[in-house]
């Protein structure tokens, strides 16, 4: 029998981010790096385990506007033009590191034949859609896929009942569409936690959640276990603590694995490094500004200047991936045997961390997860990998608690989402929040004749306007310095476009050729098509 289990959860998500109106745009590669880096690296790796007989059990979050991307002709047939050209460049750099470079020459070689697998695997094997491999997984039993608010919105700064409702409920229907069934977990935005929203999941048929440490620590009645069990909040859900040892582990930047120096340095990238520009040139935006391009042909090093960087070597750093991996398999072992001794139960211990974080930031951590994976199969027998789920089947009463109100960032209190810099955004989230509280009221249903048909569609088009203004990437991206116009102009887009909408709806004058533009352009949940069949009824203003 097991003296602890592991529950590895790991938090796709990405912002919304689609530009029809330009040929191409620099945020949109968020998304391609990320499939490229990070969701094919996983898939195969997930695959391969499979494939060999291997037992894993992981949860994965995937959040709906990370789906609808994937899901999206238009980004999918870009991600493919992009995918291409970096096919191209890299066999480029096959020859040109042969004859001109060969302390670069392996490093090449891997990009190259990776490229080439990522065009085959998204083209040929998948169709474009990856979530039909993420999906195949879970119906196969080895992951565990949870969803997230809608659009990533931050539940405890919204002003009202409705808009929290709607976060899960679109959020709900959403999984529902891209994995066909009702997801029985979530990853609440930043894992961001007021008492009492866990009565929105409750009633979306959500069993569990995802906290950071201090939200069952400091929670009422103390835990009797810790971190190391769920505990029952009012409403029924199971909350599940992240656990501070295993996230320092990796995520640290001075003691985590990803710093070790044999792995990929992220901060040089052939875009910049390229001497001859008209060379690289062609794969760079329209606009030719060198950009990151993800071929890197450079390691940590150590505490060096980025141009005292030593070049990487592949091998050395997929070893340096299958040490850590027993590495960090050895410490939950210890860990295990520790806690079994003082809580009376088999302990769960839960590793949250951002998806990207393996294979866009740590290029090796796909390959980690790998051998993780294999170790703990064939390795030992103290350790089991679960999912929350599996842990509530198990042990199915647990104690009742009233987590703390808490997020995860700096100081675990909402802090990177309102402060100085951000605090504007929520006067207009709030009033764009009692204003869709007033069409729910205003407009309770419609029957189908043309006219009521347009007035649906401004309706849900003001729901999605909404939905996207409350992400909360726009405050985390200006919290923390990056792309931060681009962040304000997201934000201030969203609501003066629900602004235009609530306008004319009121008004009964709704300019048709101007919602045809903006639906083309917002296009996320398209599932919403009859205002009166999702709508949130009897809710107070």
């Amino acid at each position: 029998m097991a003296v602890g289990y592991l529950s590895l959860v790991l938090h796709a998500h990405l912002p919304f981010v689609r530009h029809p109106e330009y040929p191409d745009f620099l945020e949109e590669d968020w998304l391609y790096e990320a499939i490229s880096e990070t969701y094919i690296p996983l898939l195969l790796a997930f695959e391969s385990l499979r494939d060999e007989g291997v037992r894993f059990r992981l949860t994965m979050s995937m959040t709906p506007p990370l789906c609808e991307m994937l899901v999206d002709p238009l980004l999918q047939s870009r991600y493919v033009r992009h995918l291409e050209k970096l096919c191209e460049l890299s066999e480029k750099e096959v020859e040109r590191t042969q004859r001109e470079a060969p302390e670069f020459h392996a490093a090449a070689r891997l990009y190259a034949s990776h490229f080439r697998e990522c065009l085959d695997v998204f083209e040929r094997r998948y169709e474009r859609n990856l979530i039909r491999g993420f999906r195949r997984l879970q119906d196969e039993g080895y992951l565990e896929i949870i969803t997230c608010c809608a659009t990533h919105g931050y539940l405890p700064l919204m002003s009202n009942e409705a808009a929290k409702k709607r976060q899960i409920e679109v959020a709900r229907n959403n999984y529902i569409k891209h994995f066909g069934r009702a997801p029985r977990g979530i990853w609440l935005a930043e894992c961001a936690f007021n008492p009492g929203d866990d009565r929105y999941l409750k009633e979306a048929g959500i069993e569990f959640f995802i906290g950071d440490a201090h939200a069952i620590l400091y929670g009422d009645p103390r835990p009797r276990r810790g971190i190391y069990a769920p505990v029952i909040t009012e409403h029924g859900v199971a909350v599940f603590a992240r656990d501070t040892e295993t996230s320092e582990q990796v995520w640290s930047s001075e003691i985590g694995y990803p710093g070790d120096p044999d792995y990929r340095e992220f901060y040089r990238d052939l875009g910049y490094d390229a001497a001859d520009y008209d060379y690289i040139k062609p794969y760079l935006h329209d606009d030719g500004i060198r950009r990151n391009i993800g071929i890197k042909y450079h390691r940590i090093t150590g505490k060096v200047p980025l141009h005292e960087k030593s070049p990487y070597v592949p091998q050395w750093a997929d070893g340096k991936a299958g040490m850590h991996a027993g590495d960090f398999m050895q410490n939950r072992i210890a860990q295990a045997r520790h806690l079994g001794g003082h809580l009376g139960r088999t302990p769960i211990i839960v590793a949250p961390y951002d998806a990207e974080l393996f294979g866009h930031w740590w290029f090796e951590g796909p390959r980690f997860l790998y051998y993780l994976f294999r170790k703990l199969h064939y390795d030992q027998s103290e350790i089991e990998p679960i999912s929350p789920i599996d842990y509530l089947r198990i042990f199915p009463e647990n104690q009742h608690q009233t987590p703390s109100s808490s997020s995860w960032g700096a100081e675990g209190y909402n802090r990177v989402w309102i402060n100085n810099r951000t605090e504007w955004i929520y006067m207009h989230q709030h009033a764009a929040e009692r204003r869709m509280v007033e069409l729910d009221m205003l407009y309770p249903q419609s029957d189908d004749s043309p006219a009521n048909q347009l007035l649906r569609r401004a309706l849900n088009q003001a729901t999605r306007e909404l939905l996207l203004a409350q992400s909360s990437d726009w405050a985390f991206i200006i919290t923390t310095g990056t792309m931060v116009q681009y962040a304000i102009k997201r934000f201030r887009d969203h609501i003066h476009r629900f602004t235009r909408l609530y306008e004319m709806i009121i008004e009964g004058a709704i300019d048709e050729e101007w919602l045809s533009e903006v639906e083309s352009r917002d296009s996320i949940f398209q599932e919403l098509q009859g205002w009166e069949s999702w709508r949130l009824r009897n809710v107070p203003h």
